[in-house]
Protein backbone atom coordinates (compact mmCIF):
# COMPACT_ATOMS: atom_id res chain seq x y z
CA UNK A 1 0.00 0.00 0.00
CA UNK A 2 1.29 3.35 -0.97
CA UNK A 3 0.42 6.94 -0.62
CA UNK A 4 -3.14 8.03 -0.97
CA UNK A 5 -4.38 10.78 -2.93
CA UNK A 6 -6.47 13.65 -0.16
CA UNK A 7 -7.98 16.66 -1.19
CA UNK A 8 -7.36 19.95 0.01
CA UNK A 9 -10.21 19.57 2.96
CA UNK A 10 -9.24 16.28 3.90
CA UNK A 11 -5.13 17.34 4.09
CA UNK A 12 -6.72 20.33 6.41
CA UNK A 13 -8.49 18.25 8.96
CA UNK A 14 -4.77 16.52 8.85
CA UNK A 15 -3.01 19.29 9.74
CA UNK A 16 -5.45 20.23 12.54
CA UNK A 17 -5.52 17.17 14.18
CA UNK A 18 -1.59 17.24 13.98
CA UNK A 19 -1.33 20.48 15.67
CA UNK A 20 -4.38 20.80 17.97
CA UNK A 21 -4.50 17.10 19.19
CA UNK A 22 -7.36 14.87 19.10
CA UNK A 23 -11.00 17.03 18.71
CA UNK A 24 -14.96 16.03 18.24
CA UNK A 25 -16.36 16.52 14.82
CA UNK A 26 -17.92 20.00 15.81
CA UNK A 27 -14.59 21.20 16.87
CA UNK A 28 -13.02 20.36 14.36
CA UNK A 29 -16.15 22.09 12.12
CA UNK A 30 -15.70 25.28 13.83
CA UNK A 31 -11.87 25.28 13.68
CA UNK A 32 -11.93 24.92 10.31
CA UNK A 33 -14.63 27.18 9.10
CA UNK A 34 -16.32 23.85 7.69
CA UNK A 35 -20.22 22.79 7.95
CA UNK A 36 -20.67 19.83 10.11
CA UNK A 37 -22.35 17.82 7.39
CA UNK A 38 -18.53 18.33 5.57
CA UNK A 39 -16.84 17.31 8.05
CA UNK A 40 -19.14 14.94 9.00
CA UNK A 41 -18.43 13.27 5.32
CA UNK A 42 -14.38 13.99 4.82
CA UNK A 43 -14.00 12.51 8.55
CA UNK A 44 -15.56 9.34 7.34
CA UNK A 45 -13.54 9.01 4.43
CA UNK A 46 -10.22 9.72 6.50
CA UNK A 47 -11.59 6.92 8.73
CA UNK A 48 -11.96 4.03 5.92
CA UNK A 49 -8.31 5.16 4.74
CA UNK A 50 -7.28 4.60 8.27
CA UNK A 51 -5.36 7.70 9.06
CA UNK A 52 -7.96 9.03 11.55
CA UNK A 53 -9.21 6.97 14.19
CA UNK A 54 -12.10 7.79 16.91
CA UNK A 55 -10.44 8.00 20.73
CA UNK A 56 -11.23 5.07 22.30
CA UNK A 57 -14.49 5.61 24.85
CA UNK A 58 -12.53 5.64 28.50
CA UNK A 59 -15.23 4.20 29.90
CA UNK A 60 -17.06 7.33 31.29
CA UNK A 61 -20.80 7.29 31.58
CA UNK A 62 -22.77 10.32 30.13
CA UNK A 63 -26.26 11.21 29.37
CA UNK A 64 -27.17 11.46 25.62
CA UNK A 65 -25.12 10.47 22.71
CA UNK A 66 -21.57 11.83 23.66
CA UNK A 67 -19.14 13.42 21.47
CA UNK A 68 -16.18 10.74 20.01
CA UNK A 69 -13.16 12.77 19.71
CA UNK A 70 -10.96 12.10 16.00
CA UNK A 71 -7.10 11.69 16.31
CA UNK A 72 -4.22 10.36 13.83
CA UNK A 73 -3.91 7.34 13.79
CA UNK A 74 -0.40 5.90 14.08
CA UNK A 75 -1.56 2.70 12.10
CA UNK A 76 -2.22 5.17 9.16
CA UNK A 77 0.95 4.25 7.64
CA UNK A 78 4.73 4.68 8.46
CA UNK A 79 7.56 6.67 6.53
CA UNK A 80 11.07 6.38 6.33
CA UNK A 81 13.70 8.70 6.37
CA UNK A 82 17.57 8.55 6.11
CA UNK A 83 20.60 10.80 5.63
CA UNK A 84 24.55 10.34 4.98
CA UNK A 85 27.26 12.21 6.48
CA UNK A 86 30.78 11.67 6.19
CA UNK A 87 31.50 8.37 8.08
CA UNK A 88 27.57 7.51 9.05
CA UNK A 89 24.58 6.68 7.87
CA UNK A 90 21.34 7.13 9.43
CA UNK A 91 18.15 5.71 9.06
CA UNK A 92 14.47 6.43 11.15
CA UNK A 93 10.73 4.93 10.86
CA UNK A 94 8.18 7.06 12.03
CA UNK A 95 4.50 6.18 11.92
CA UNK A 96 1.90 8.44 10.98
CA UNK A 97 1.49 10.66 13.77
CA UNK A 98 5.15 10.78 13.73
CA UNK A 99 6.13 8.71 16.57
CA UNK A 100 9.94 6.99 16.24
CA UNK A 101 8.94 3.23 15.38
CA UNK A 102 12.94 2.65 14.59
CA UNK A 103 16.18 4.24 14.24
CA UNK A 104 19.46 2.99 13.27
CA UNK A 105 22.88 4.83 12.88
CA UNK A 106 25.59 3.10 11.54
CA UNK A 107 29.56 4.21 10.69
CA UNK A 108 30.45 3.67 7.59
CA UNK A 109 33.04 3.83 4.72
CA UNK A 110 31.95 7.00 2.21
CA UNK A 111 29.31 5.36 -0.29
CA UNK A 112 28.46 6.51 -3.89
CA UNK A 113 24.57 7.09 -4.20
CA UNK A 114 24.11 3.77 -5.43
CA UNK A 115 25.55 1.83 -2.49
CA UNK A 116 24.10 4.20 -0.13
CA UNK A 117 20.45 3.08 -1.91
CA UNK A 118 20.87 -0.52 -1.71
CA UNK A 119 22.04 -0.15 2.31
CA UNK A 120 19.15 1.98 2.95
CA UNK A 121 16.81 -0.45 1.31
CA UNK A 122 18.13 -3.58 2.95
CA UNK A 123 18.02 -1.79 6.62
CA UNK A 124 14.18 -0.81 5.68
CA UNK A 125 13.31 -4.00 5.35
CA UNK A 126 15.41 -5.19 7.89
CA UNK A 127 13.53 -3.02 10.38
CA UNK A 128 10.19 -3.21 8.55
CA UNK A 129 10.48 -6.60 9.50
CA UNK A 130 12.02 -6.52 13.20
CA UNK A 131 9.04 -4.29 13.96
CA UNK A 132 5.90 -6.16 12.04
CA UNK A 133 5.50 -3.13 9.41
CA UNK A 134 5.10 -6.13 6.86
CA UNK A 135 1.41 -5.23 5.04
CA UNK A 136 0.87 -1.83 6.63
CA UNK A 137 1.19 1.14 4.39
CA UNK A 138 4.62 2.35 3.26
CA UNK A 139 3.83 6.38 2.66
CA UNK A 140 7.20 6.82 1.22
CA UNK A 141 11.17 7.82 1.84
CA UNK A 142 12.73 11.17 2.89
CA UNK A 143 16.36 11.57 1.63
CA UNK A 144 18.03 14.67 3.15
CA UNK A 145 21.45 15.49 1.69
CA UNK A 146 23.70 18.02 3.11
CA UNK A 147 24.15 20.83 0.17
CA UNK A 148 22.11 23.15 -1.86
CA UNK A 149 19.76 21.62 -4.75
CA UNK A 150 21.30 22.67 -8.21
CA UNK A 151 17.60 22.95 -9.95
CA UNK A 152 14.16 23.54 -9.25
CA UNK A 153 13.07 20.02 -9.33
CA UNK A 154 15.46 18.75 -6.58
CA UNK A 155 17.06 15.84 -9.01
CA UNK A 156 20.72 17.52 -8.49
CA UNK A 157 22.32 18.87 -5.66
CA UNK A 158 25.59 20.47 -4.59
CA UNK A 159 26.57 17.48 -2.14
CA UNK A 160 29.78 18.53 0.07
CA UNK A 161 32.36 16.66 -1.37
CA UNK A 162 33.48 13.93 1.14
CA UNK A 163 30.47 12.06 0.02
CA UNK A 164 31.96 10.22 -3.69
CA UNK A 165 29.87 10.67 -6.64
CA UNK A 166 27.17 12.33 -5.26
CA UNK A 167 27.71 16.12 -6.52
CA UNK A 168 25.39 16.78 -9.35
CA UNK A 169 24.61 13.22 -9.99
CA UNK A 170 20.45 12.22 -11.02
CA UNK A 171 19.88 11.63 -7.54
CA UNK A 172 16.04 11.19 -7.82
CA UNK A 173 16.74 8.71 -10.90
CA UNK A 174 19.26 6.63 -9.16
CA UNK A 175 17.36 6.44 -5.09
CA UNK A 176 13.58 5.66 -7.46
CA UNK A 177 15.56 3.00 -8.78
CA UNK A 178 17.02 1.23 -6.39
CA UNK A 179 14.49 1.61 -3.80
CA UNK A 180 10.81 1.75 -5.51
CA UNK A 181 9.59 4.02 -3.55
CA UNK A 182 7.44 7.59 -3.17
CA UNK A 183 10.72 9.67 -2.74
CA UNK A 184 11.44 13.40 -1.40
CA UNK A 185 15.09 14.91 -1.58
CA UNK A 186 15.64 17.71 0.44
CA UNK A 187 18.37 20.08 1.97
CA UNK A 188 19.46 18.62 5.42
CA UNK A 189 18.21 22.21 6.79
CA UNK A 190 14.85 21.84 5.68
CA UNK A 191 14.78 18.70 6.84
CA UNK A 192 15.45 19.51 10.41
CA UNK A 193 13.05 22.50 10.22
CA UNK A 194 10.25 19.98 9.41
CA UNK A 195 11.34 17.93 12.44
CA UNK A 196 11.57 20.61 14.85
CA UNK A 197 8.11 21.91 13.32
CA UNK A 198 6.35 18.75 14.34
CA UNK A 199 8.16 16.88 16.69
CA UNK A 200 9.00 19.75 18.28
CA UNK A 201 5.78 20.82 19.21
CA UNK A 202 6.62 23.88 17.87
CA UNK A 203 3.14 23.34 15.19
CA UNK A 204 0.96 23.72 18.07
CA UNK A 205 2.16 27.88 18.57
CA UNK A 206 3.79 29.10 15.25
CA UNK A 207 3.18 29.02 11.77
CA UNK A 208 6.53 30.42 10.84
CA UNK A 209 9.45 29.25 11.77
CA UNK A 210 13.44 29.42 11.06
CA UNK A 211 15.96 26.85 12.01
CA UNK A 212 19.80 27.38 11.81
CA UNK A 213 21.47 24.41 11.22
CA UNK A 214 24.98 24.04 12.66
CA UNK A 215 25.67 20.51 11.01
CA UNK A 216 28.53 20.03 8.35
CA UNK A 217 28.62 23.15 7.11
CA UNK A 218 26.02 26.12 8.40
CA UNK A 219 22.30 26.48 6.53
CA UNK A 220 18.77 27.37 7.15
CA UNK A 221 15.34 25.91 6.80
CA UNK A 222 12.48 28.23 6.74
CA UNK A 223 8.45 27.22 7.25
CA UNK A 224 6.10 30.18 6.41
CA UNK A 225 2.57 29.46 6.85
CA UNK A 226 3.17 25.74 7.56
CA UNK A 227 4.85 25.00 4.45
CA UNK A 228 8.85 24.30 4.02
CA UNK A 229 10.40 27.80 1.89
CA UNK A 230 12.36 26.46 -1.06
CA UNK A 231 12.85 29.82 -3.03
CA UNK A 232 12.84 30.11 -7.19
CA UNK A 233 15.81 28.06 -7.62
CA UNK A 234 15.83 26.31 -4.65
CA UNK A 235 18.32 27.30 -2.51
CA UNK A 236 16.36 29.46 0.42
CA UNK A 237 18.18 29.70 3.72
CA UNK A 238 21.93 29.04 2.28
CA UNK A 239 23.32 31.08 4.44
CA UNK A 240 26.54 29.82 4.50
CA UNK A 241 27.27 31.47 1.52
CA UNK A 242 27.09 34.69 3.60
CA UNK A 243 30.17 33.25 5.63
CA UNK A 244 33.06 31.63 3.09
CA UNK A 245 34.86 28.72 3.93
CA UNK A 246 38.11 30.34 3.58
CA UNK A 247 37.19 32.51 6.15
CA UNK A 248 36.17 31.68 10.07
CA UNK A 249 32.44 31.17 10.04
CA UNK A 250 30.15 29.82 12.78
CA UNK A 251 29.89 25.94 11.51
CA UNK A 252 31.02 22.76 13.94
CA UNK A 253 33.57 22.44 11.62
CA UNK A 254 34.84 26.12 11.78
CA UNK A 255 35.54 25.14 15.58
CA UNK A 256 37.38 21.30 14.72
CA UNK A 257 40.31 23.78 13.15
CA UNK A 258 40.44 26.30 15.55
CA UNK A 259 40.58 23.57 18.37
CA UNK A 260 42.94 21.64 16.50
CA UNK A 261 45.20 25.58 15.73
CA UNK A 262 45.20 25.86 18.78
CA UNK A 263 47.07 22.80 19.62
CA UNK A 264 43.90 19.86 20.61
CA UNK A 265 44.69 16.67 18.75
CA UNK A 266 41.10 16.18 17.94
CA UNK A 267 39.95 14.08 15.16
CA UNK A 268 36.35 14.45 14.39
CA UNK A 269 33.27 16.95 16.37
CA UNK A 270 32.52 13.91 19.16
CA UNK A 271 35.78 14.83 20.22
CA UNK A 272 34.80 18.55 21.41
CA UNK A 273 34.23 18.61 25.15
CA UNK A 274 33.32 21.79 26.52
CA UNK A 275 34.27 20.16 29.70
CA UNK A 276 37.97 19.82 28.77
CA UNK A 277 40.57 22.42 30.45
CA UNK A 278 42.53 22.05 27.32
CA UNK A 279 39.76 23.38 25.06
CA UNK A 280 37.68 25.70 27.07
CA UNK A 281 39.39 28.68 26.67
CA UNK A 282 39.38 28.14 23.01
CA UNK A 283 35.97 27.24 23.17
CA UNK A 284 34.69 30.66 24.57
CA UNK A 285 36.43 32.58 22.13
CA UNK A 286 35.10 30.65 18.93
CA UNK A 287 31.42 30.94 20.66
CA UNK A 288 31.88 35.16 21.05
CA UNK A 289 33.14 35.22 17.51
CA UNK A 290 30.53 32.87 16.26
CA UNK A 291 27.45 34.69 18.11
CA UNK A 292 28.51 37.59 16.98
CA UNK A 293 28.57 36.29 13.31
CA UNK A 294 25.33 34.98 13.39
CA UNK A 295 23.45 37.99 14.71
CA UNK A 296 23.10 39.55 11.77
CA UNK A 297 21.12 36.41 10.71
CA UNK A 298 18.93 36.28 13.43
CA UNK A 299 18.54 40.11 13.19
CA UNK A 300 17.57 39.95 9.16
CA UNK A 301 15.43 36.37 9.91
CA UNK A 302 13.50 38.42 12.23
CA UNK A 303 12.28 41.59 10.09
CA UNK A 304 11.98 39.66 7.08
CA UNK A 305 9.75 36.72 8.41
CA UNK A 306 8.60 37.59 11.69
CA UNK A 307 9.12 34.03 12.89
CA UNK A 308 7.68 32.58 16.55
CA UNK A 309 11.16 30.73 16.94
CA UNK A 310 14.76 30.95 15.65
CA UNK A 311 15.46 27.39 16.64
CA UNK A 312 19.95 26.18 16.80
CA UNK A 313 20.48 22.92 16.09
CA UNK A 314 22.94 20.47 14.80
CA UNK A 315 26.30 18.91 15.73
CA UNK A 316 27.39 20.46 18.33
CA UNK A 317 27.32 19.43 21.51
CA UNK A 318 23.90 20.77 23.16
CA UNK A 319 26.15 22.75 26.18
CA UNK A 320 27.59 24.51 23.27
CA UNK A 321 24.54 25.58 21.41
CA UNK A 322 23.31 27.31 24.60
CA UNK A 323 26.50 28.99 24.88
CA UNK A 324 25.76 29.88 21.18
CA UNK A 325 21.62 31.30 22.21
CA UNK A 326 23.03 32.91 25.60
CA UNK A 327 25.00 35.32 23.81
CA UNK A 328 22.70 35.79 21.38
CA UNK A 329 20.23 36.63 24.15
CA UNK A 330 22.64 39.03 25.39
CA UNK A 331 23.37 40.43 21.83
CA UNK A 332 22.48 44.04 20.77
CA UNK A 333 19.80 42.39 18.94
CA UNK A 334 16.68 43.99 16.90
CA UNK A 335 13.42 44.97 17.96
CA UNK A 336 9.96 45.38 16.65
CA UNK A 337 6.52 46.08 17.87
CA UNK A 338 6.21 46.02 21.81
CA UNK A 339 9.81 45.01 22.00
CA UNK A 340 10.02 41.84 20.78
CA UNK A 341 13.56 40.53 20.09
CA UNK A 342 14.54 37.88 17.76
CA UNK A 343 13.05 34.62 19.59
CA UNK A 344 16.16 32.53 19.93
CA UNK A 345 15.92 28.96 21.26
CA UNK A 346 18.08 25.82 21.27
CA UNK A 347 16.56 22.29 19.76
CA UNK A 348 15.56 20.01 22.60
CA UNK A 349 14.88 17.02 20.16
CA UNK A 350 16.87 13.31 20.82
CA UNK A 351 18.02 11.57 17.73
CA UNK A 352 19.16 13.53 14.71
CA UNK A 353 16.41 16.44 13.56
CA UNK A 354 18.06 15.64 10.28
CA UNK A 355 17.02 12.26 9.65
CA UNK A 356 13.73 12.62 11.78
CA UNK A 357 13.02 15.38 9.65
CA UNK A 358 13.50 13.54 6.10
CA UNK A 359 11.67 10.78 7.58
CA UNK A 360 8.54 13.05 8.06
CA UNK A 361 8.86 14.59 4.81
CA UNK A 362 6.22 11.93 3.02
CA UNK A 363 3.81 12.84 5.81
CA UNK A 364 4.25 16.72 5.64
CA UNK A 365 3.51 15.98 2.12
CA UNK A 366 0.11 14.45 2.87
CA UNK A 367 -0.65 17.07 5.24
CA UNK A 368 -0.19 19.99 3.50
CA UNK A 369 -1.33 21.32 0.12
CA UNK A 370 1.12 21.31 -2.95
Amino acid sequence: MHFPSLDKDQRRILQALRRLGSLSRSALAIELEMSATALTRLSRDLLSLGLIEEVPDNGAQARGRPAVPLRLAAGGGYAVGATAHRGMLDVALVDFTGTTIAAHHEATDPLDPQAFARRVRQLTHMLVDRHGLLGRRMLGIGIAVPGPSLSAAGDRWSVVDVLPGWRDAPLRDIFSTEMGWPLWIENDANAAAIAEFYLGGLIRDFSTLVVLLLGFGIGAGVITDGRLVRGQYGVAGEIGCLFPGHLPRPSPLDLLATLRADGCALTSLADIDFADPAQTPTILRWLDRAAHQLETVCNTAFAWLDPGAIMLAGTLPPVILQGLADRLHGADLVTTVFQRRPPVRVSALRGSPITLGAALLPIHALSVDP
